[in-house]
């Protein structure tokens, strides 16, 4: 199957090309900034070839993906596995991208983008709210406050998506997802669809089994307190967010905390700061001076600059403090030294 660059193909999942037998990142038609479009047949998904993914990273940097597709069913997305299966394409799963580290040479394969999965639905009578994957969790806090629904207010300041908080177990201010969490949907890489627990999903602090796995979060339902007064409740919010404003570098591209914090009173930001690290830069990477549990892009930094420092970092903690820190943001692709 061989695309110019200005050609729309409407394709079967089930028509395919062999596989290469060594998938590679390779220009397209012999130009890296051409690209190649189709649409699976039954669908009104848009599967586009030599994508960058800087733009869908909060870092705002990252190589191209082979293929990249940004489903709005779960149909489209159980679609896109059988043609990437059919293939014989590795598959990426993205969310909004806020905890991830995309090489500069990119990624083979399907990346499949939750961010058009947006929905949420709040019953009244059980004090549920059913979300979609790619449904933005600040956003999600922001209606549950104009609800009077109290139980996400912690979220509101946290970057990423509902899948994104589901996966990593994202909390803020002494709270997280799994304590509200009743169950996820979610599809694996052979399109089968099923429902897990809590206790399902093996949650400890900032992970759960889906991290690293072959199984995409398409949709969560948390238990909420309804019945609240909604200015009071919009009030909590709105502290809660403007004291990670205050205390953490909105104002520039980075990936929320870089580490997790390890296992007794010291924090992961503490531990670098002691050590001497805030405003260390690699490129345009620079460990952020409001809180150096942040690595901020500067402008124009490249992920091998955030890579070399997120090491950096984890070499002199550990020679100071004889504690190495586990990193929260999730890197894929091709990195030096991984």
């Amino acid at each position: 199957m061989t695309l110019s660059s200005d050609t729309v193909r409407i394709l079967s999942p089930s028509v395919v090309k062999q596989p290469a037998k060594n998938p590679h990142l390779t220009p397209v038609n012999g130009d890296r900034d051409r690209s190649q479009s189709l649409y699976l047949a039954g669908t009104a998904c848009q599967i586009k070839s030599n994508v960058s993914l800087s733009t869908f990273t909060s870092f705002r940097v990252g190589g191209p993906a082979e293929w990249y597709v940004a489903p709005k069913q779960i149909e489209e997305v159980q679609a896109c596995l059988e043609w990437a299966r059919a293939e014989g394409l590795p598959v990426t799963f993205l969310g909004a991208g806020s905890n991830l580290l995309v090489s500069d040479r990119g990624i083979p394969g399907l990346a499949i983008s939750t961010r058009h999965l947006r929905y949420s639905r709040f019953n009244p009578e059980t004090g549920q709210v059913t979300v979609a994957a790619g449904q933005s969790l600040p956003r999600l806090a922001w209606q549950a406050a104009q609800l009077g629904w109290e139980g996400l207010e912690w979220a509101v300041g946290i970057p990423g998506t509902v899948g994104g908080a589901v996966v990593m177990n994202a909390g803020a201010h002494g709270s997280c997802a799994a304590e509200i969490l009743v169950n996820t949907q979610v599809v694996s890489h052979r399109g089968t669809i099923s429902v897990l627990t809590p206790e399902e999903l093996g949650y400890s602090y900032r992970t759960s089994v889906l991290q690293g796995g072959d199984r995409l979060v398409t949709e969560a339902t948390f238990q909420l307190k309804p019945g609240a007064d909604p200015a009071r409740v919009q009030a909590t919010t709105s502290e809660q967010l403007e004291h990670r404003k205050s205390t953490q570098p909105y104002h520039l591209p980075s990936c929320g905390s870089v580490f997790r914090n390890p296992d007794g009173s010291r924090g992961a930001g503490w531990l670098i700061e002691q050590t001497g690290l805030k405003g260390y830069q690699i490129g345009s990477a620079q460990v952020a001076e409001r809180h150096a549990n942040f690595i901020v892009n500067c402008g124009g930094a490249k992920a091998s600059d955030i890579f070399q420092l997120i090491r950096y970092v984890q070499a002199q903690v550990e020679q100071n403090w004889a504690v190495l820190l586990e990193p929260e943001v999730r890197t894929i692709g091709e990195f030096q030294g991984l």
